[in-house]
């Protein structure tokens, strides 16, 4: 296997429904994407092998590249002329990924903690068990024996302290004696990473009737996280445990040069890497038929959340009943009676993989992503904030009545990069439409690049920059991600049709072009990709672009297939209550930012 200088690789993505296979080479001294291939996922009867499926799209693959792939159902190893790969990576969230439970001491110390990790490791976090959950004991036996999660996650306790409590979280889970997800055969996998004093106890307790591994506390201390030790254990476990009892998974293990990678924490990584290596705070969000993922990396620390009820085929009736049937409205162009649309939402529920065929049904169908997308980032800022419980020195009992919540690290002013994935933001049909519904849901503050994935390759090359980095970097950079643009927002509130901003842009070509801006105005200006601009901004007296308000900011931007939105709509943004006033500002601003067809 050719790790170092690999000329052809291959990786595939097993999701829910569609197995992706990409094959990427190198071409001089550049790695690119040769071509791309996808077939049904067959983890369900009849095939019962996930294999089937991945062999289907490598079949694509290679019928597209004229490249010999497979020697019968094996990957050839080793590149001769038009043969053989060197090196072979997979992702999965197939067989509906990677569910777990979370045990901690305090809910919103240790338990949210181990949530954290969960999460950072990929996996959908089915219920929070706390000691102090209001729950009674037989209510939290009985949750986590009807659960079935693939693994469970318990935490609890700083170390040298009190044991006590997380003793009682083991004794609920032996209790319980909860069977795994995928039948009887093996032990459910537990991982313990609380105090290390009480080690020796959870082993007692724990070992006869689970596959119990000992990991480093995540909170060995009030004021700091350990979180790796146990994101790292619970892939392992994953691997080891769920995934080797799902459907044909021993084959697919067997041909991959790597382990297989939870689809989520493949995105995550990437998403992860991006921020690190440019050094910035960057936001990544991947809406799906049944769940939306939201990334992001602020102050160099990296979280995820999944919103396991907000998704665009599935669970379109729950995005439906969180936001309600106003929310979704609000964001119409156009009159339509509640009750069509809610009918139009419940045909997508039970007809998944059909797509808009009418322009109104589009329009429809961005207007729900927008709250799809808008409620996942909502619950992402509530989970990635900054510790709770380390302002001052406390006793535990102080800890077990403390109700104050951590500071979010989301801070939308510092925000340099939004990345969207997903089919509504990736196969938008114009890419206007996925940058507005991104800037209608995440609404940047100051100046912030947005960019999408164009063909949700972002798993595979997640999984590939564990192995080899470079090529990874080459292809995200040139064929995956997809810059659309700038967008500019000051943030502040003015009366309708007041000056929010003046701006001077200079081209490279050296034309030069003055721009005022009116509260609630949007406008689109045109900078195409490897464009830059130089702009100099004055904001009105009570608007702020970062440097604080009124003050001038002086930047060069980089174009994209979109161009430089400036969004004077104000932060915090409101949508007049008026119906007819409403519809016809949305109208102007899709007109603006050439939204859709005319006519």
């Amino acid at each position: 296997m050719n790790q170092k200088n690999p000329t052809r690789i291959l990786a595939t993505d097993c999701g829910s429904t569609t197995t992706k296979a990409i094959l990427i080479e190198k071409r001089g001294d550049e790695y690119r994407l040769a071509v791309r291939g996808e077939a049904p996922t067959t983890v369900e009867a009849p095939y019962e092998d996930v294999t089937k499926g991945v062999l289907n799209a490598v079949r694509e693959v290679e019928e597209l590249s004229n490249t010999t792939l497979l020697k019968g159902e094996d990957v050839i190893k080793g590149v001769k002329d038009n043969e053989g790969v060197d090196f072979y990576v997979s992702t999965s969230s197939a067989g509906g990924g990677l569910q777990m439970m979370v045990a901690g001491v305090v809910l919103t110390m240790t338990a949210e903690s181990a949530a954290r990790a969960a999460l950072g490791a990929g996996a959908i976090v089915m219920d929070v068990i706390a000691s102090n959950d209001g729950r009674l004991p037989h209510q939290k036996i009985e949750r986590i024996r009807n659960l079935r999660p693939d693994m469970i996650l318990l935490s609890g306790g700083i170390d040298g302290g009190t044991i006590s409590h997380v003793v009682e979280l083991a004794e609920l889970i032996k209790a319980a004696d909860p069977k795994p997800r995928f039948g009887t055969g093996y032990e459910l996998p537990v991982i313990y990473a609380g105090n290390k004093d009480a080690r020796d106890v959870i082993l007692k307790t724990l070992k006869e009737n689970s596959a119990l591994v000992v990991v480093e506390n995540l909170r060995p201390v009030l004021e700091r996280e350990n979180l790796e030790p146990a994101r790292h254990k619970i892939h392992d476990q994953f691997m080891e445990h769920v995934m080797a009892h799902a459907p044909g998974y021993q084959n697919l293990m067997a041909k991959t040069d790597v382990p297989i990678m939870p689809t989520p924490g493949a995105v995550g990584l990437l998403v992860e890497t991006v921020a690190k290596k440019e050094k910035i705070a960057a936001v990544g969000v991947d809406i799906g038929g049944a769940t939306t993922d939201v990334f992001s990396v602020f102050q160099e620390i990296f979280n995820r959340t999944v919103s396991a009820n907000l998704g665009m085929s599935y669970s379109i009736s729950n995005v439906l009943a969180e936001a309600g049937i106003e929310n979704i409205m609000r964001w119409l162009p156009i009159e339509i009676k509640e009750k069509s649309l809610r009918n139009r939402i419940r045909n997508k529920m039970i007809r998944p993989t059909t797509i808009p065929s009418a322009l109104e049904d589009l329009k429809i169908e961005q207007s729900i992503a927008r709250e799809a997308l808008r409620l996942a980032f909502k619950q992402h800022k509530s989970m990635a904030v900054g510790l709770k419980g380390v302002q001052q020195e406390r006793t535990i009992s102080d800890a077990f009545a403390q109700t104050m919540t951590g500071e979010s690290l989301i801070d939308l002013m510092t925000l340099n990069l939004i990345i969207g994935s997903g089919g509504a933001l990736s196969h938008a049909p114009r890419r206007n439409q996925a940058a507005l519904m991104m800037i209608d849901a995440f609404l940047p503050e100051g100046i912030t690049r947005l960019a999408v994935d164009s063909i949700f390759m972002m798993p595979h090359l997640g999984v590939l920059s564990t192995v080899h980095e470079q090529s990874a970097t080459e292809v995200f950079n040139k064929d995956c991600l997809i810059p659309l643009g700038v967008c500019i927002a000051p943030v502040g509130e003015g009366k309708e049709g007041a000056n929010v901003l003046k701006l001077s842009i200079e081209y490279e070509n050296k034309k030069k072009e003055d721009i005022s801006m009116r509260y609630r105005e949007i406008k689109l200006l045109p900078l195409k990709h490897g464009e830059t601009a130089k702009l100099t901004l004055h904001p009105a007296k009570g608007f702020d672009l970062g440097e604080g308000k009124g003050k001038v900011v002086n930047t060069t931007v980089h174009g994209g297939t979109v161009g430089l939105v400036i969004d004077c709509r104000g932060r915090p943004f409101r949508l007049p209550d008026n119906k007819d006033k409403r519809m016809e500002l949305l109208n102007t601003w899709f007109d603006a930012m050439n939204l859709y067809p005319e006519g």
